[in-house]
């Protein structure tokens, strides 16, 4: 998913810096509103910082040399916390990664935090909100999400670098990161699904805290 520094002409990487930093701000914003609100939370947001660290640094490399295939571990943060403030969360991950890891880059940070923190956390939020409502079961519920996010992720990079190549190209981008990316989010969507059993069993409160997972929910998994 990371594009490697010097990857995108200058207009497109600053197109996507000029996105996300729209977006940083809001979720700033609305970090600080749920920090305050219920400082609870924060054990809970240093979990899922620290997901999007671990499973975002197993970087494998990628048939598009432009790029990288890896799990995002934004599964937990999405649908704990929102699009938004994971994607601040992944900024500050990703930002390490390319001034440290060499993992990435800094002018395409724009464009890898838009993919990585906000597309695909956003597509996984909203189906996740969706199939509550259904009384779906919270395990596949949560596998989905994750899965999504994961996946969603890499369907933005591939349009991403299609729009600055020729979107001819995005059949080949989508092709050749499906190889690599659906078992990835195969396996992260099972981690993911893995961790919040876990959570709810020691800590279900910070879950309840959060309108991540109802009582009743929380109470299932602690069967």
């Amino acid at each position: 998913m990371h594009i490697m520094e010097g990857a995108l002409p200058w207009e497109w990487a600053l197109f996507w810096w000029g996105l996300t930093i729209i977006i940083l701000i809001a979720g700033i914003i609305q970090l600080n509103k749920v920090v305050r609100k219920n400082r609870e939370v924060l054990p809970l947001l240093a979990v899922s910082g620290a997901f999007i660290f671990v499973l975002s640094s197993l970087k494998i490399p990628s048939p598009i040399a432009m790029s990288s295939s890896h799990p995002t571990g934004t599964g937990l943060s999405a649908i704990t916390f929102g699009p938004a403030i994971t994607a601040v969360m992944s900024a500050i991950v990703l930002l390490f990664q390319a001034l440290l890891l060499a993992h990435g880059g800094l002018t395409t940070l724009g464009a890898n935090c838009f993919s990585m923190g906000f597309f695909g956390p956003l597509l996984a939020w909203l189906i996740y909100k969706a199939l509550q409502k259904t009384k779906f079961n919270i395990y596949v519920t949560v596998f989905i999400a994750a899965f999504v996010a994961d996946l969603a992720t890499y369907v933005m990079t591939s349009f991403q670098l299609a729009l600055a190549f020729g979107l001819e190209t995005l059949p080949e981008f989508l092709g050749i990161f499906a190889l690599t990316q659906i078992p990835l989010a195969v396996l992260e969507g099972l981690i993911i699904v893995v961790a919040v059993k876990f959570i709810a069993k020691v800590k279900g409160e910070f879950f309840i805290s959060s309108g991540t997972l109802s009582e009743e929910q929380v109470a299932k998994m602690n069967e």
